[in-house]
């Protein structure tokens, strides 16, 4: 169990201890330290027990922490730790009410997908040219992933069986093992051909049945997927750091989108179970169009100064 100490300069608060004894026995010790931390802050804009605190005390430090500018992710942590404490309090009878549970929150707002543009999409693909083995599969990796918008774990859980190249067709076990059938393109299945007859026989050392292998015969991993990404983004003169498996996905979204696909469509081909996840990707394209407007329309370009 982790040692527990006082906040410095603080009184020691027995009831904030006694809360992360507690915690410390089910939560890890890196938690533990967050919730102290924040209920630290809590008790030094107080100046007393926390258990005594009242709804107008805590709105009052709400406030002070909006004034003071913090953002909205942060308040909201601070509150779900009061939240937790006082919960607590009253499990163990200490408190009949929860004064942090009618806190009013700022709302969080979800940062916009970042996506590759067309163009750089193309010199990822472009840069898993080759005719070895491993060539042939990384040509094949990206091509599913940008063209069907798979999550790395369902492309390189995919069976070898699971895609149909004459029906264009690749059939996922996505979250909460639902299925869903994902059409693709034809420069995927050239590249799923080109790798299942003169890629893959020469990997397969194993018989296993995954669809992508690595250099050694077994299931390519994710870790492995994440590298072979960050190799390309070399080759393609990107910055290696940006491009990962689920930046090819909010690209994937977000180029339909932008070609005219309709949002439910979208959607289903992604697995989304709630369509509002899926319309974050309308305003990457309204912010894209946005900014192309601006850029390109004689009366819209920005004004530069003299």
């Amino acid at each position: 169990m982790t040692e527990l100490t006082p906040a410095p300069n603080l009184p020691r608060d027995r009831d904030v201890e006694a809360f992360l004894a507690v915690l410390s026995s089910r939560r890890a010790p890196r938690t533990v330290e967050a919730y102290r931390r924040d209920l630290r802050e809590l008790s030094r804009a107080l100046q007393a027990p926390i258990a005594d605190a009242t709804i107008d005390d805590l709105e009052r430090y709400t406030a002070s922490l909006r004034d003071a500018g913090l953002s909205a992710s942060t308040i909201a942590r601070r509150t779900a730790a009061s939240r937790t404490f006082f919960r607590h309090l009253q499990l163990i009878g200490a408190r009949v009410d929860n004064p942090a549970a009618a806190l009013t929150l700022p709302r969080r707002t979800k940062p916009l997908p970042k996506t590759l543009t067309p163009g750089e999409a193309e010199r990822l693909i472009a840069a898993a040219a080759g005719v070895t083995p491993r060539s042939l599969r990384d040509r094949a990796l990206v091509e599913l992933l940008y063209g069907a918008g798979l999550r790395v774990s369902e492309a390189v859980g995919l069976a070898k069986n699971g895609v149909d190249l004459d029906d264009r067709l690749v059939r996922v076990i996505g979250k909460g093992d639902k299925e869903r059938i994902v059409p693709i393109g034809r420069e995927a299945v050239e590249a799923l051909r080109r790798y299942l007859s003169r890629g893959r026989p020469h990997l397969d050392r194993r018989h296993r049945p995954e669809l992508f292998l690595n250099a050694r015969g077994g299931g390519l991993t994710r870790a492995g997927a994440f590298v072979i990404l960050r190799k390309l983004a070399v080759v393609a003169g990107l910055e290696p750091e940006r491009v990962h498996p689920h930046l090819l996905r909010h690209s994937f979204a977000t180029h339909l989108l932008e070609g005219g696909a309709d949002l439910r469509s979208v959607q289903e081909m992604l697995g989304h179970a709630d369509l509002a996840t899926t319309e974050l990707y309308t305003h990457v394209s309204d912010a894209r169009r946005r900014e192309v407007y601006f850029d390109a329309h004689p009366h819209a370009r920005r004004r530069t100064k003299r």
